[in-house]
């Protein structure tokens, strides 16, 4: 951020203002990413849950299969990454597709 002196009597500062010190304020440490996950299931069948990825987030047909692949050797697959708040939309969407699908933060 650049503080121009034009509104302090015309001269110009180009002093460089920290982010911390806009203010007098401290920016809060950036949100670690949190991840969606869907978790493997005795229920839906692989077809589903690939289209359910290929549905509901657009992936390609390749990417939604390994995701699904994932689930069904692992247990698991990250589906997502992002903010806690997209996170647990996603989780609530794919849980109303119903798959067994959490979020937690990123470690």
């Amino acid at each position: 951020m650049l503080v121009t002196g034009a509104a302090y009597g015309g001269g110009v500062s180009i002093a460089p203002v920290e982010q911390d010190q806009v203010l007098g304020q401290e920016v809060p440490e950036a949100d670690h990413p949190w991840i969606a996950l869907v978790w493997n299931d005795p229920v839906n069948l692989m077809t589903y849950v690939t289209y359910v990825f290929q549905t509901y987030f657009g992936y390609g047909r390749e990417k939604a299969t390994r995701l699904m692949l994932d689930v069904h050797h692992k247990g698991r697959a990250v589906v997502a990454t992002g903010s806690k708040e997209l996170m647990e939309k996603h989780t609530e969407a794919l849980q109303g597709y119903g798959l067994w699908a959490t979020y937690q933060k990123d470690e």
